[in-house]
């Protein structure tokens, strides 16, 4: 008896059993409808953070969150440089590399690659590589043995295991009597990486930093310094701070730059799924339109004896502003527990599926990820919901403004 007869009145005709069973069923497709949008919604979105969290990590398993170069020459002193980036808070670990383009030939085979000098011990404090290895040990790459690790479709392609042989044509040409000639040197396969993306396990050797100046013809120098930050998303600033730091002869980028291009298209990506997939719930919402403009017509009569009692056009519009937010926001709820559960146990959901029809969606043998990831973040369920329930809401002005208008003694003219 306490609440506004508004919502009263709204309420009590959502609950009443109406003469027109039609319009009840309109309004559970209605309210089914945004239920499912949502759901949809919370688990495709969910599933892209997934993915582009999962290319992520792999992505920077084996790319540096941050690297200082130096402009003209070689880094002949890479370790007062580290110990300077390591004053930034946000610098976690630092090691010297040397970085170039070679050819890699086995037999009638051939292709070019990059080569990544590398300090074993250096090395896990900015990349995961060493623990990427699906045969042999970081630690196996020892100064003037001239070993090599290569990425499992590389070494694939080569058609080369660990104990074998391969010979690595360096672009720096050499003179000799007989004219000029690239630089070659035979490498022993010593381990095989998998890091999960096609662009390093097909592209990317690693081999000792000393063995790589050597081959490269860096005078015992190095291409630069790789860092790894306690936050990547600090990359950018962190860049920043650090190339105000090290002074003009330093290059500082970061992987915001590298891979700039293929996150944007994630995350284009992702905004035009949102886009489409809230066509469901506006598809959806607008059948509350024709719910309420069929309510509206059968309550004429109840309209305009409210209006004559003394309630107010306003009142009136309130009355089914109340009825379709209770569509919308019972929709929503039910979308809400929907998807927030199935992205929740898309791991588990997926798999049943797959054995139950048979299909496998992602063939491990084409896809580096052959699992739905799923990565359900509040920020977007918040999101979600609220344009659900706007859309909803907006979709009752009219009719409730419909109603607004009616005039009472045109509809009690025939009662």
């Amino acid at each position: 008896m306490f609440q506004p007869y508004e919502l009263f009145v709204g309420l009590r005709y959502t609950r009443a059993k109406r003469r027109n069973h039609f319009i009840s069923f309109i309004s559970l497709i209605s309210m089914l409808g945004i239920a499912l949008g949502v759901t949809a919604l919370i688990t495709v979105i969910s599933v892209m953070n997934g993915f582009e969290k999962e290319l992520r990590e792999r992505i920077l398993g084996a790319a540096a969150h941050a690297t200082i170069t130096y402009y003209d020459e070689p880094m002949q002193a890479w370790q007062p440089l580290a110990e300077q980036a390591r004053e930034h808070p946000e610098v976690i670990g630092a090691a010297p590399y040397v970085e170039g383009q070679v050819m890699l030939v086995n037999a009638d085979r051939v292709t070019g690659a990059l080569v990544r000098g590398v300090l074993p011990q250096q090395e896990p404090q900015v990349s995961e590589v060493g623990e990427k290895m699906v045969s042999g040990q970081l630690a196996d790459l020892r100064q003037g043995e001239f070993g090599i690790l290569l990425g499992s479709d590389l070494a694939r392609f080569l058609g080369v295991a660990v104990g074998d042989k391969v010979t690595v044509i360096s672009p720096e040409a050499g003179v000799t009597p007989v004219g000029v000639l690239p630089r070659m040197k035979r490498f022993r396969v010593r381990g095989i990486f998998q890091i999960g993306m096609y662009e390093y396990d097909r592209n990317m050797a690693v081999i000792q930093a000393d063995d790589a100046s050597v081959l490269l013809r860096m005078d015992g120098g190095y291409s630069g310094v790789r860092l790894k930050l306690n936050d990547m998303f600090a990359a950018r600033a962190v860049a920043r701070d650090l190339a105000n730091a090290v002074g003009e002869d330093y290059w500082v980028t970061d992987w915001t730059h590298k891979h700039a291009n293929f996150f944007q298209a994630v995350a284009t990506e992702k905004t035009v799924m949102f886009v489409i997939l809230t066509l469901i719930v506006a598809v959806a919402a607008f059948n509350i339109v024709s719910t309420l403009v069929m309510v509206v017509t059968d309550k004429q009569a109840d309209i305009a004896i409210l209006r004559t009692l003394g309630s107010s056009p306003a009142s009136v519009m309130g009355i089914f502003l109340v009825q379709g937010a209770i569509i919308g926001v019972f929709g929503t709820l039910l979308g809400l527990v929907g998807g927030i559960a199935l992205a929740s146990n898309i791991e588990t959901v997926v798999p049943f599926i797959e054995n139950l029809f048979g299909v496998h969606f992602l063939d491990p043998s084409v896809y580096s990820i052959s699992e739905l990831p799923s990565d359900l973040r509040w920020a977007d369920v918040t999101q979600i919901a609220t344009v659900s329930f706007t859309i909803s809401l907006l979709a009752t002005l009219y009719p409730a403004w419909r109603a607004s208008r009616v005039e009472p003694a045109e509809a009690l003219a025939y009662e």
